[in-house]
């Protein structure tokens, strides 16, 4: 199963590709996890990353194909996968194809989790993180920050979701409910998936 988890921030797709890479026995791979990897190692494209994630801008490409790319290439990776955060663009998602292309491989699905928009802030704006003790807001969970970051969303990655229906790889999932829901709904389109492909 090579699967592409897409949705806006908010919609759960943190935990629910955690919760579907383990039933499928495949390795989550996270472009925030590897970004942050880069950015609290100090690296010098974790220091590039930071400036555009600070604003609540996309990573440019060059930076995110080229981590992606050496990830995919690892062993683990190999009988399978669920990548989460990327690709962003119909231009990453090109590239996608084609390093997959080079290792013999293709996509299995697409799932792509829906959730309105005033859910999203709600669910973002009421985040917290725990620092010296006391609840703290991070920057970029701010409103406006949000906004910003789901229109950034619309304007850039939402081409994507009618991309990859032409490439009868879609299958949207309604995200709203519990977690155990929302992973049900999603298994099952995955099955369904690979009956098609199979």
């Amino acid at each position: 199963m090579r699967v592409v988890l897409l949705g806006p921030p908010g919609a759960g797709k943190g935990t629910q590709a955690q919760i579907i890479a383990g039933r499928l026995g495949v390795p989550a791979i996270s472009t925030g996890d590897i970004f942050r990897a880069n950015v609290s190692g100090g690296t010098d494209l974790g220091k590039q990353a930071k400036t555009y994630m600070d604003a609540g801008d996309l990573v440019p490409d060059e930076i995110t194909v080229a981590m992606v790319s050496d990830r995919l290439a690892e062993p683990d990776a190999e009988a399978g996968f669920l990548l989460d955060g990327f690709p962003r663009t119909i231009a990453q998602a090109e590239q996608l194809r084609a390093s997959l292309d080079e290792l013999g491989q293709r996509l299995t699905c697409v799932l792509e989790l829906v959730v309105d928009e005033e859910e999203l802030v709600r669910r973002l704006s009421g985040r917290v993180v725990i620092v010296d003790g006391k609840p703290v807001q991070r920057d970029d969970d701010k409103p406006e920050t949000v906004r910003h970051r789901l229109e950034v969303y619309h304007a850039q990655t939402e081409p994507l979701s009618a991309w990859y229906a032409e490439e009868g790889l879609l299958a949207r999932i309604d995200a709203i409910g519990g977690i155990d829901e929302v992973t049900g709904r999603a298994l099952e389109a995955l099955a369904q998936a690979d009956d098609d492909q199979g």
